[in-house]
């Protein structure tokens, strides 16, 4: 990015924002830039803290809790008839449901 950092603790500078806002082609305002300046900042520090616990014996997980889904056996069961499925029906036409034409 041609960018040099100063060693000031921070992990992202004002100046990659704007270059990446540049390259998004988004417009900030200073005061959104400092802010996202500095929202970065904490979460780049916060991914350095947790880079620094030891996982050696951890397993990898793909969620945090335990799941496991719920299936149920299949089971065939009789349908509805049209007669029956149709009798809420507001207009029918044979076995189908009749509606309004819908033309934008």
């Amino acid at each position: 990015m041609g960018i040099e950092k100063q060693d000031t603790g921070l992990k992202i500078t004002k100046e990659e924002v704007e270059y990446v806002a540049h390259l998004a082609r988004l417009d900030f305002s200073e005061a959104e830039k400092s802010k996202f300046t500095s929202q970065l900042n904490d979460i780049l520090m916060y991914v350095e803290k947790l880079n620094q616990v030891d996982t050696t014996n951890v397993e990898p997980m793909s969620h945090a809790i335990a799941l496991q889904n719920v299936f149920r056996d299949d089971s065939v069961h009789d349908s509805l008839s049209h007669d029956l499925s149709l009798s809420n029906a507001p207009e029918a036409r044979g076995p189908f449901f009749r509606v309004p034409k819908v033309i934008e």
